[in-house]
């Protein structure tokens, strides 16, 4: 389609049929399941965010580009009319691909802060379980 010039906006209205043109069927499953895999690991990351608002932060962030990719390839495929959006990370335009970038470095920013609050938790854990194990050594030894 594209190749013969038919297909209009194709670097980024319909990048989705280009990807489908050039790499198949099964290019196009691949594509897909890496976004799901986005959006899982996406979901995961906020919902192990340190507060409240890190995780709806998260959420947001993730449903945008879930809803974004939807779009797409509903156009793509023609189950809704032409809205003009473009697929994250793959159609052209500098500031989508800017806005999306600074998306994941925010979310990138939550995962940090929830490891390290975990981190802390982890530890936390293993002090109270090694102060345990210690008065009960200590009782133990008192008692013979």
């Amino acid at each position: 389609m594209q190749k013969h010039q038919w297909l209009p906006y194709a670097e980024n209205d319909f990048i989705f049929g280009v990807i489908g043109e050039e790499l198949g069927f099964f290019g196009c499953v691949i594509l897909i399941g890496a976004f799901a895999v986005l959006l899982i690991m996406g979901v995961m990351i906020a919902l192990r965010a340190p507060d409240l608002y890190g995780t709806v932060l998260g959420i947001g962030i993730i449903s945008q580009i879930a809803w974004q990719v939807f779009l797409h390839i509903a156009v793509g495929t023609a189950l809704i009319p032409n809205t003009g959006i473009s697929l994250p990370f793959f159609s052209s335009g500098g500031t989508s691909l800017l806005l999306l970038l600074s998306e994941m470095g925010v979310l990138l920013s939550i995962s940090r802060a929830g490891n390290a609050r975990e981190q802390r938790l982890a530890e936390q854990h293993r002090a109270e379980t090694e102060r345990m194990l210690q008065r009960t050594r200590y009782r133990s030894r008192a008692a013979r």
